[in-house]
């Protein structure tokens, strides 16, 4: 069993264009005199690796803590793409992974610098995936984002941004992305790490 990490480290993070950057402080220090160390930090529930709920663009959406785990939890599919992917990108892709393992095609990870265009968004929407990630700090156009995650988010599809898949092949792997569990939030950072299981497959 081999394990990635898929995850941006928090502080030296991509930022979307306009949100807050994460900060620490140290409020207790050894070093000082004090009895243990201890940080505080504040972020922006959208930097570096973390996921969208449906909430964040839909505003009777569901809420971080009113997803249900199987979307962020299970067999994913990473696929490399580069470029806007079409409607026909979307069928073959989820095709693909339909015929490679189980339910796999139910989370598909894009690898490289994939753009999900409307068309795709409408075909994986119809499709009824749970989970769509992407190694931007958006899924969509980052410049125009607001279509496409309308169409994915209005169908309960959890977005996960900011992943980081360079040293991950093309294939099947166990997902763990869960949210933190933050009442009433449109989004939260996650620890997203894959499963290497091929050999079991």
């Amino acid at each position: 069993m081999k394990i990635y990490d898929i995850s941006q480290e928090v502080f030296s993070c991509r930022i979307y264009p306009g949100d807050p950057k994460p900060t620490e402080n140290k409020v207790l220090s050894i070093e000082k005199g004090d009895v243990c160390n201890l940080t505080e930090f504040s972020m922006c529930a959208h930097n570096g690796t973390h996921i969208d709920a449906p909430y964040h663009f839909i505003n009777k959406g569901k809420t971080v803590d009113k997803l249900e785990l199987n979307r962020t939890v299970g067999y994913a599919y990473v696929v490399a793409f580069d470029g806007e992917i079409t409607g026909c990108d979307a069928e073959y892709i989820i095709s693909k992974a339909r015929c490679v393992y189980k339910d796999a095609w139910h989370r598909i990870l894009i690898k490289g610098k994939g753009i999900v265009t409307e068309e795709a968004a409408t075909i994986f929407a119809e499709q009824g995936i749970y989970l769509i990630g992407s190694e931007s700090q958006s899924i969509g156009p980052e410049d125009a984002p607001a279509m496409i995650h309308n169409i994915l988010l209005s169908k309960d599809i959890v977005l996960l941004e900011g992943i980081c898949l360079e040293k991950v092949k093309e294939g099947v792997y166990i997902l763990s992305s869960a949210p933190l569990n933050l009442a009433g939030c449109d989004g939260s950072p996650c620890r997203a790490i894959l499963i290497d299981m091929e050999q079991d497959l």
